[in-house]
């Protein structure tokens, strides 16, 4: 069977650039291994932080405010509300990569934002504490979104709008097949006119040693119930601390999202430990007993997520190097959620051969 174009992954990448791809005339055909929106990759959890700043890198700024249209796009066209501005607040010593490049971004790309000093925060926001010689920049512009009902909205769209959908059907093996690409299944072999890797965890195997050496990292999410009414008045926040960076999606549901950044096992999704054990709960517990009690009730669950990174921590966008008519996504590193919409939209335009309107060079295989 032929298609202009196969989608391998429909998580959050992949799912956007069907959506992107969707009612323009072209054969499209998306499949992936579950049924998504799922739990087994790294788009759930009920909440990712969305923000305009990068303490990353002042580049993915522009990034953002497309993902800000492009989500604000899908919420038109599903009539949901996806995106939720909440306010975002960012705690740490001044000179800490979190602040220091929070700032940067700001300052850069003129983002409202709000510098606050220790004793502003310790006013504002009473839950935080052992603030010692923090500032915090708060920008009223960043938010959350819903991860799973991104995902599910992405894909009816794009199915109603002709895209050929395969859940439970995983891509075994790609080569190339003269201009093209075949791709085959357990279930049937299709042709492709171009093919998207946008996989998640499961690019290391899809794309061997030509991503460079991609890793796949456990991490765990955590949900407390507020052990006082001071955490009704937290905004999200993001805190970089000397044991490392965990963040804080106060409830929209009544329990509060906790998790550390980058603290995590290398791992593959084949192998993953799916089973959170009472030591992580603690180490997290101890971090809210130290820095926000009041976030710190009682846990009520938690659910293993998978970081997909990068040799320097930067996203993946490029076409393969060796096959120019496979276009390699794997925009993760850990922060990649927020950018989805913006590049499965990015990667509509690159795999119809259009320009992407946005400078990938820092995003290519070879930098």
């Amino acid at each position: 069977m032929s298609y202009d174009i196969v989608i391998a992954g429909l998580g959050a990448v992949g799912s956007a650039a069907a959506y992107h791809l969707a009612g323009r005339g072209l054969r499209v055909l998306g499949l992936d291994r579950y049924r998504p929106p799922h739990a087994l990759g790294s788009s759930h959890g009920g909440s990712r932080v969305i923000r305009e700043t990068a303490f990353e890198h002042p580049r993915y700024v522009p990034l953002a405010r497309l993902a800000y249209e492009s989500w604000r796009r899908l919420e038109r066209d599903s009539g949901e509300a996806l995106l939720h501005v909440t306010g975002v607040l960012f705690v740490g010593s001044a000179e800490s990569p979190l602040i220091a490049g929070t700032l940067a971004s700001a300052r850069e790309h003129g983002i409202p934002h709000e510098l606050l000093e220790a004793g502003d925060i310790a006013y504002r926001f009473p839950a935080l504490q052992r603030l010692d010689d923090a500032v915090g920049v708060f920008e009223p512009g960043g938010g959350w979104l819903d991860p799973e009902r991104c995902v599910a909205e992405s894909l009816r769209l794009a199915g109603e709008r002709g895209v050929t959908l395969r859940f439970e059907e995983a891509i075994e093996r790609w080569e190339p097949d003269g201009d093209g690409v075949m791709v085959a299944t357990a279930r049937d072999r299709y042709r492709a006119r171009r093919l998207l890797l946008a996989a998640g965890p499961w690019m290391p195997e899809l794309l061997g040693g030509a991503g460079g050496p991609l890793s796949v990292e456990r991490q765990v999410q955590h949900w407390f119930t507020p052990a006082t009414a001071d955490a009704a008045r937290l905004p999200i926040f993001i805190r970089q601390v000397p044991e490392g960076v965990f963040y804080a999606l106060p409830p929209a549901g009544g329990d509060i999202k906790v998790a550390v950044h980058h603290s995590g096992a290398a791992t593959t999704p084949a192998t993953v430990d799916r089973h959170v054990s009472t030591e992580e709960i603690g180490r997290v517990r101890a971090l809210l007993e130290r820095y926000a009690p009041a976030l710190g009730g009682d846990h009520r669950r938690a659910a293993v997520c998978l970081y997909t990174n990068s040799p320097d921590g930067h996203f993946v966008i490029d076409r393969h190097p060796a096959h120019p008519a496979v276009v390699v996504a794997s925009p993760c590193s850990g922060f990649g959620f927020k950018f989805a919409s913006a590049v499965g939209e990015i990667l509509a335009a690159l795999l119809q051969d259009r320009p992407p309107g946005v400078d990938l060079a820092p995003f290519r295989i070879g930098r």
